[in-house]
């Protein structure tokens, strides 16, 4: 309609691709409404207020009234809310199946059917890939931790309710306002500017990487192709950054020359992540990432610089 501001409902719009995302909607004209419990406690929306077409709703994804009255009028639905990782999935197992699975299977039974939905899910319901062989969108599915499992049960509702497009997304990293220091290139790169050591297990298992940045730009570019791309899965990560651990370190290394990183013999990944990812179908669509690995690496020494010493753990 001439004239009339996309209006996007955002759950989960204060985590850590959230911040990036709504700023970035924001910026492009389209009107906001994030639901979000704050369950991290400082947000990453401050710095976003002045913006009149944002709307903040402290709210929880699974309160059905609440997610009723807010999809009215909407055009675009992202359903970002979720418990993200296998530990946090673990810990919280009721929490992971209610809010990454049953709130989003509410989500496809409230909208509209000309309501659009682009919904983001995790490489790890892979599983443990084939050595040698890229995982396709067309590659069987086989989750092994909880978190895994209930992105794939999700994908697979809001792929059923039809009139939707889905991400698969690589391992994230980069910096945002509400900064995420656990995911695998932020944690070793904050090791390699604090301690200039890190210690690692399965050192040869591969996965595939994508900067927070792009993931924020190719929900956009979901949103701008829809009609194009609708009612299919994409892979969201680097053509050349199907990386081992070690391979990693060896990139920060290239920025921090001091960096070493020793292995170990024990320990493991709860999602058993060792696969490498060909993201064709999304480059076919048209997106291109504009981040690399060591880019974002040199983003994160400014960051850590900023922040000094933080727990990398708790909520910065």
């Amino acid at each position: 309609m001439a004239g009339k501001k996309l209006e996007v409902l955002l759950t989960g719009g204060g985590g850590y691709i959230g911040s990036v995302l709504t700023e970035l909607l924001l910026s492009r004209g389209m009107r906001v409404t994030v639901v979000d419990n704050f369950l991290h406690g400082r947000s990453g929306l401050v710095g976003l207020c002045a913006f009149d077409a944002l709307e903040i709703v402290r709210g929880d994804c699974r309160d059905e009234a609440l997610m009723r009255k807010l999809l009215k009028g909407k055009d675009v639905v992202i359903p970002l809310a979720a418990l993200v990782g296998a530990p946090i999935c673990d810990r919280d197992r009721v929490g992971a199946v209610t809010t990454n699975r049953d709130a989003v299977r509410m989500l496809c039974r409230l909208a509209a059917p000309e309501q659009k939905m682009l919904f983001p899910v995790t490489n790890s319901g892979y599983g443990i890939g084939e050595k040698g062989k890229f995982c396709t969108e067309d590659s069987p599915l086989r989750p092994i931790s909880l978190y895994g499992q209930t992105k794939v049960e999700a994908e697979r509702a809001v792929l059923d309710r039809g009139n939707a497009v889905t991400f698969r997304l690589a391992t994230a990293f980069g910096a945002s306002p509400r900064m995420r220091m656990d995911l695998l290139v932020n944690d070793f790169v904050y090791r390699a500017v604090t301690d200039r050591a890190v210690v690692i297990f399965e050192g040869h298992f591969k996965r595939n990487y994508i900067h927070v940045r792009d993931i924020a730009r190719v929900f956009l570019h979901g949103i701008d192709n829809f009609e194009a791309m609708k009612n299919r899965p994409y892979n969201v990560g680097l053509e050349d950054a199907n990386l081992s651990k070690i391979e990693l370190c060896e990139v920060i290394r290239r920025v921090l020359p001091g960096f070493v990183h020793h292995e170990a013999a024990v320990g493991e990944d709860p999602d058993k992540r060792d696969y490498i990812v060909s993201n064709a179908r999304l480059l076919a669509a048209g997106f291109r990432p504009e981040w690399d690995i060591e880019r974002g690496v040199r983003e994160l020494v400014k960051c850590y610089t900023a922040l000094g010493q933080v727990n990398p753990y708790g909520n910065v």
